[in-house]
């Protein structure tokens, strides 16, 4: 298993392209359940934007676990990442609820992309 550092040319590039495909996918998903009418855009916008987040929140989670697993953080690096990434969830979670949604309403349904897993 490789971490970023050890990370060929190539691996890099497809690692982008995976990640601009996701974020494509997820952006079209999103804009396809935004209703236009006054009363719920904002909810949509809010669902858009957070679901966002949480997929890089979800990407995050990953490469740190690779990381981890590679090696190549200090105890000290997984705990404050541990940390970091349990905060954003809650506030995720936190501003969902303000906008009247649920956890499972950010899941983008990315199908198999979020699923995959290149090592």
């Amino acid at each position: 298993m490789t971490d970023r550092h050890n990370q060929t040319p190539a691996e890099m590039e497809a690692a982008i392209e995976d990640l601009k495909r996701q974020i494509s996918t997820a952006t079209q998903a999103g804009m396809q359940r935004i209703a236009c009418d006054p009363e719920s855009i904002e909810k949509g916008l809010a669902k858009l934007v957070l679901g966002l987040i949480e997929l890089l929140r979800q990407l995050m989670e990953r490469q740190a676990v690779r990381r981890m697993e590679g090696g190549s953080l200090t105890d000290e690096q997984i705990e404050n990442m541990g940390q970091a990434l349990m905060k954003l969830e809650e506030k995720i979670h936190e501003l969902a609820a303000q906008f009247g949604l649920k956890p499972e309403d950010l899941n983008l349904q990315l199908g198999p992309l979020v699923g995959a897993r290149k090592d």
